[in-house]
């Protein structure tokens, strides 16, 4: 065959590779030295392509894909920096454990390290970020070559999805000419798809969890979020049967669609009622057991960290399980869900009355909260008490996922709740949103603070390529938020500076440019106005402006009023 021949069946060979593993997205960046791959995709009808022209923001567009497929997506460009770009999405999907597949077209080898124009040393570019690193091959003809390249993109696609899933880089050299024989035949690959299994405790490790909790009587479930599929039922019916107090992070994704049976054992208030040092005496645990991440709540760690209650059972698929307080006393490696079809019934649990009583107390007072003030946590709970049925929130970090924790109370409603928080970055939040909600084909919010906004301002771009429904709430307080909440605000010379950082910037403009739908708003009233008025385009921003000053003293007064009601009640 000729050169270009030997490039159609290498490129196609790939693509259909991909598809015969279950593959169907990939998000293209525009660069010349990718042409091939991008031409194989695009003339394969059964490949969804996505364009992003930013490769950053295209990193977390794929992100959030995947984050809501929880199966691979791919991405493409083109060499150089454009690879470079992709690194922020990437250690994001390595901690998160999002199977990203990524692949960067790269200069051919007697072009690297030659002071070649946009080349840089892509092999194994991503270091320990990725689970698995391989340089192909170039498009030569020699009869060893289709053969490598489809099984290693098949091993590709398996080590993206073994547990725990997570990115793998695929560096692909072209030669000039970049062109296809578009007449070519295109065959389908003969790789016959490996399907990973899932990591199963022992039988032991089962009968060891289970004589803990019928041999204990003060111990709660921590769920934080949670990789891959599962069955809110099974978990439900767990629950039911050992009647514990549940500790659900809002990304477990089971503060909804909670059964009515259930909602007293699911405790969503513990960030507030765990600055009461009454509180945690009176629920201080002799077992503790967490399936998936620890939560976003600072003060369960610290209880934990100064608790150390005498047995912490961590269930992850990872043996490099995750244990940032140093805690842990068994670590089980295993799928949660072997420990969710057992018929446990346990002694009574004699913190659980506890544990509901105060949660009760508690949501009491975020209520009265989200209804007589007017700063951001009120704003976010009143958001969260509009998000109609069958939609989905995204929050970004910092002071968004903290306002989820305390004000996003449990719900019969269908809501899904994502976040970064796989590195906790403020990088990347819009674009992985608009790839949540690419996904999902539902009515996305997403929650995110104004440095975190103009971080990805970028990521907007995919507006003007795809669909969406997507609402973007952005909280202005001219800055960083959650720097008033650390020591650092009491450094006053210096905390604007480097800190605070205002920009004074509004987004009225950024609205006008992708022509989106924009609302300013200053109170509740507007507020809900905005969000319950008939969305007329694909794309509404909505910019609540808040002062951080406010902010701050707002939340305090409210943890200090449950801290207060709480001391008192256990004051014994």
């Amino acid at each position: 065959m000729d050169n270009r021949s030997n490039l159609t069946e290498y490129v196609h060979t790939i693509v259909q590779t991909f598809l015969q593993a279950g593959v169907e997205d990939v998000v293209i960046s525009p660069g010349s030295r990718s042409t091939p791959l991008a031409y194989a995709f695009s003339q394969t009808d059964s490949f969804n392509t996505y364009m992003q022209v930013d490769e950053r923001s295209a990193g977390f567009f794929a992100l959030g894909m995947a984050k809501a497929k929880q199966s691979p997506v791919l991405l493409l460009c083109t060499s150089g920096t454009a690879a470079a770009n992709y690194f922020p999405s990437i250690v994001e999907a390595n901690y998160a454990r999002i199977p990203l597949i990524v692949l960067t077209a790269d200069r051919p080898h007697e072009l690297r390290e030659v002071g070649a124009p946009q080349a840089i040393d892509q092999v194994q570019l991503y270091g320990n970020h990725v689970k698995w690193s391989v340089d192909f091959p170039l498009a030569d003809g020699y009869k060893e070559t289709i053969p490598f390249v489809e099984r290693h993109t098949g091993r590709a696609v398996t080590f993206a999805m073994a547990a725990p899933m997570g990115p793998v880089h695929i560096n692909i050299p072209f030669r000039e000419p970049l062109l296809l024989d578009f007449d070519y035949e295109i065959q389908p690959s003969t790789y016959q798809q490996s399907i990973p299994g899932s990591i199963v405790a022992s039988q032991p490790s089962i009968n060891l969890v289970e004589d803990m909790i019928r041999n204990t009587n003060r111990g709660f479930i921590i769920i934080g979020e949670l990789s891959g599929d599962f069955s809110k039922q099974d978990f439900w019916a767990f629950a039911k049967s050992i009647q514990w107090p549940i500790l659900a992070d809002a990304l477990s994704q089971l503060r909804t669609e909670v059964p009515a049976e259930c909602e007293h054992l699911l405790i969503d208030q513990y960030d507030a009622l765990l600055k009461s040092e009454n509180f945690k005496k009176a629920v201080d645990p002799n077992l503790v057991i967490r399936f998936g991440a620890q939560p976003v709540s600072k003060p369960l760690s610290l209880f934990l960290k100064a608790s150390k209650p005498a047995n912490y059972i961590v269930i992850d698929e990872d043996p490099l399980f995750r244990d940032s307080l140093g805690v842990v006393t068994h670590h089980i490696h295993s799928i949660p869900q072997v420990f969710w079809n057992s018929n446990l019934h346990g002694q009574p649990n004699e913190t659980l009355d506890i544990w509901t009583h105060a949660n009760k107390l508690a949501t009491e007072h975020i209520e009265r909260y989200i209804d007589e003030q007017q700063d951001e946590g009120a704003f976010a709970g009143k958001l969260f008490n509009l998000l109609p049925d069958g939609s989905d929130l995204i929050s970004g970090s910092s002071m968004p996922i903290r306002d989820v924790d305390t004000f996003f109370n449990k719900t019969a409603k269908d809501i899904g709740i994502y976040a970064n928080r796989g590195t906790n970055g403020i990088d990347g939040v819009v674009s992985t949103a608009f790839g949540i909600q690419q996904v999902r084909k539902r009515p996305a919010t997403l929650l995110i603070g104004d440095i975190s906004f103009l971080h990805d301002s970028n990521g907007l771009l995919v507006s003007r390529f795809h669909e969406t429904d997507l609402t973007i709430v952005v909280m202005n307080n001219d800055g960083g938020g959650i720097f008033s909440y650390l020591p650092q605000s009491t450094e006053e010379t210096y905390f604007e500076k480097l800190f605070g950082t205002p920009t004074g910037l509004t987004f009225d403009s950024i609205a006008t440019m992708y022509q989106a739908e924009y609302f300013a708003v200053a109170s509740k009233v507007e507020f809900e106005h905005a969000l319950t008025t008939h969305k007329h385009k694909d794309l509404r921003i909505i910019e609540v402006k808040t002062n951080r000053t406010e902010n701050v003293l707002a939340h305090r007064h409210l943890w200090s009023g449950i801290t207060e009601e709480l001391d008192q009640l256990w004051s014994n």
